[in-house]
């Protein structure tokens, strides 16, 4: 029997349906919406797209959005003084710098310019320090997509093997944090893999939750998979161009052959995908959520 196939397209409309309706609570009882700034530095055609298609949903959420763009030869200086305008503006409850930015500015430097608390990427070491502690802050936004789904399908992470092959820090490392965290959609015995890892498949065969974020086609074939395992397919890979001009893509997983084995299994395009900008939103709505009780509100 094919595995169940688990739909990040529809999972985000289920989650986006919930915030919007969170939101217009949020404004009805306390005035407030959550606010969200996304800052492109050039023209690269990919980052475009990404910041778009961010700009689009925290719209039609009916967040405050602002849209900051910004010319390639911009100095980091600048840059940084305008991370740190957002950081103190009152409406802006999440700043997100769209990355790559180019070679002449330093990440790490804007990274941490960021308030963690408006950190909604999750990427500021003070919201992995929260992470690994179990403290309250922000996941970055594919692995939190990846415990939804994994939830919302109901397969069970208690106590289940995990194996994560991958070890990025945005998503194989906090991954593997979140699947063993004490929490729902945690518990879970992991194995992180990676390039220097002797014999991956061995390890693959063992797990209950499979999680592929290598970043190369064709990386778990249907003999490292477990019968009956979920697997997670973080690949997103050009293979090459159709003759409308558009992108074929796939996975780090052979799809075809372990959706016999798997019992549910994410596609490429259509699973983790969709899932990584709805937890962006989420993560915005977070943090308006968690000012407003600062202030002494609570909007549970």
């Amino acid at each position: 029997m094919s595995a169940k196939i688990l739909s990040g397209t529809e999972t985000a409309k289920e989650i986006r349906a919930e915030l919007k309706a969170a939101v217009e609570k949020m404004h009805t009882e306390h005035g407030v919406v959550p606010g969200l700034v996304t800052i492109l530095v050039g023209e690269d055609p990919a980052s475009q797209s990404y910041v778009s298609g961010k700009q689009k949903a925290a719209k039609e959420l009916g967040f405050y959005s602002v849209q900051e763009n910004l010319s390639a030869d911009t100095c980091e200086k600048d840059l940084l003084d305008m991370v740190e305008r957002y950081n103190r503006d009152e409406r802006i409850h999440g700043i997100l710098v769209q990355l790559p930015l180019p070679k002449h500015i330093s990440e790490s430097r804007v990274i941490m310019a960021i308030d963690p608390d408006k950190d909604v990427d999750g990427f500021h070491p003070v919201s992995v320090g929260r992470l690994l502690l179990g403290e309250e802050g922000f996941a970055p936004c594919t692995p939190s997509g990846i415990i939804e789904l994994l939830k919302r399908s109901g397969a069970n992470t208690s106590g289940a093997e995990a194996v994560v092959i991958g070890r990025s820090n945005i998503v194989g490392k906090p991954i593997s944090m979140m699947l063993a965290r004490k929490a729902e959609g945690g518990n879970a015995t992991v194995t992180m893999c990676h390039t220097g890892t002797k014999d991956i498949a061995a390890h693959a065969r063992r797990a209950d939750i499979l999680v592929v974020a290598a970043g190369r086609p064709g990386t778990v074939t249907a003999d490292m998979v477990k019968p009956g395992a979920v697997v997670i397919d973080v690949g997103v890979n050009r293979i090459g161009i159709k003759p409308d001009g558009k992108a074929i893509l796939a996975g780090d997983v052979d799809f075809d052959t372990v959706k016999e084995i798997a019992s549910a299994i994410t596609p490429v395009p259509g699973g983790v995908g969709p899932m990584t900008i709805t937890m962006l939103m989420k993560n915005t709505f977070k943090s308006a959520q968690m000012k407003l009780e600062k202030e002494g509100h609570t909007n549970k």
